[in-house]
């Protein structure tokens, strides 16, 4: 794909021409800047969602000793051969077995013992019968479940007859046939989901070293901002984005914290971030960093990045991309411990396609995974359109789509305002048209990221 020189804007102080940064320009300085966060150690449900640092080995084998994966009854193969519903084996019932009993009975010639699933194969057992296969020791016809041990002791004695043979080791789980002991359970770099830690308690472990997920702050900025489920006045709307980007945020595996909307004062803004320093490992802004006279994040962080402000070691750069939409963009560090924060257009589309290039990929960096794992993923699609798409020439442009992937296809949904909330909300992907083409055909390939 072919892009053409960034071309120079004069910046709006008078002091000369701003480069126009490419999409691939910012996102390679927010991930060059974004290290990934210490490893810890952390209880297993904490955790969840976490990447692990460190290779773990099985110390036991899984399962741990040789047992039943059925209700029946353990019996040896040579007493049930050739058993059928006319001719049953005859066997007697020398007991029960448990899961979790440590004193097992010995099966001999000609007995059996009840055994529950999961329980330990006694001694002298070679297979198990389910107890469907017999009378349950009733001296009727087949058995449809075993009568609680609590309700029936007797149970336990007595005799069963057994209607069908048993192969050796039949319904029996083997020692080891999970994992054996000396095996790699989970490699370094998994993210730990429910069956990851399922596995981690099965062996025993219960601490697991990891990066832990990045604490996000999300900070959205307007004095026309309300909160939902209070009344509109005059002038405002609902704040959408910091629940936007907040929900985004915890999608990519951060924990997310949404703070109110900031009015358009600058001191209340470096006051509310300097606030939420203690608790973030990532600060997103949304709002106020165009050249509008009441962009208040842009004039707020100028001077904290010109060292006018008590926020230290701050260093934040505005800047236009060649992108649509989200051109506007802010990016740097903040605080004594240079917290990353990325500072994204106001506008609802804007906000969220500027989150999922940018910040996504860096809340991803920050869990420590690879950089094949960072950004959504992409196809290729054909465009399926009653009409060609236009684009503006020397911008990468990202339309919202409803991708097809039986069909290979996509189709757009909604417009190109980056105000369209509805549309956003109905979309499933993003169709990305170069900065050198301005017009995509229907049935020509596009890439497409897909978002869910």
């Amino acid at each position: 794909m072919s892009k053409p020189e960034a071309p120079q804007h004069p910046r709006p102080d008078g002091a000369g021409p701003q480069r126009l940064w490419s999409v691939d320009e910012h996102l390679a300085d927010v991930l060059g800047t974004v290290r990934p966060l210490e490893p810890i150690e952390l209880q297993l449900l904490d955790a969840q969602g976490c990447v692990l640092v460190e290779d773990v080995t099985v110390p036991v084998a899984l399962p741990p000793f040789d047992n039943s994966s059925m209700d029946g009854y353990a019996v040896r193969t040579a007493d049930v051969q050739g058993a059928s519903e006319e001719f049953p084996a005859v066997l007697t019932v020398i007991g029960d077995v448990a899961a979790g009993d440590g004193e097992l009975p010995t099966v001999g010639p000609g007995q059996a013992a009840r055994i529950m699933t999961g329980a330990p194969l006694p001694p002298g057992a070679e297979a198990v019968v389910p107890v469907e296969w017999t009378d349950g020791g009733t001296g009727g016809g087949a058995a449809s479940g075993m009568t609680p041990a609590s309700e029936s002791p007797e149970g336990a004695a007595g005799e069963v007859r057994v209607h069908r043979p048993a192969e050796a080791r039949a319904h029996v789980r083997s020692r080891g046939s999970d994992v054996q002991a000396g095996d790699l359970a989970l490699a370094a770099g998994t993210v730990l989901g429910p069956p990851q830690i399922a596995l981690l308690a099965a062996i025993g472990r219960g601490t697991v070293r990891v990066r832990p997920r990045p604490r996000v702050v999300v900070l959205s900025t307007g004095s026309e901002l309300v909160q939902p489920g209070e009344a509109l006045t005059p002038g405002t709307i609902y704040d959408s984005n910091s629940f936007a980007l907040a929900a985004a945020a915890r999608d990519a595996g951060a924990i997310a914290y949404r703070v109110g909307a900031v009015a358009d004062d600058a001191d209340t803004l470096r006051s509310t971030i300097e606030d939420q320093l203690i608790r973030a490992d990532l600060l997103v802004t949304t709002g106020g960093v165009s050249v509008g006279a009441y962009d208040v994040v842009k004039e707020a962080l100028t001077a904290v990045s010109t060292g006018d402000d008590d926020v230290d070691g701050a260093g934040i750069d505005f800047r236009k991309l060649a992108m649509q939409p989200g051109k506007p963009q802010g990016f740097g560090t903040i605080g004594p411990d240079h917290t990353p924060l990325l500072a994204l257009p106001g506008n609802p589309v804007s906000s969220y396609v500027s989150f999922e290039l940018f910040v996504r990929p860096a809340i991803r960096a920050l869990m420590g995974l690879p950089a094949s794992e960072v950004s959504r993923p992409s196809v290729r699609a054909v465009l399926e359109a009653d009409k060609a798409l236009g684009s503006p020439a020397g911008r990468r442009q990202f339309l919202r789509g409803k991708y097809d992937a039986e069909a290979g296809t996509v189709s757009p949904v909604g417009g190109s305002g980056s105000h369209l909330i509805a549309a956003l909300a109905h979309a499933d992907s993003l169709m990305v048209v170069p900065e050198d083409v301005t017009s995509v055909e229907p049935g020509a390939e596009l890439e497409v990221v897909l978002l869910g």
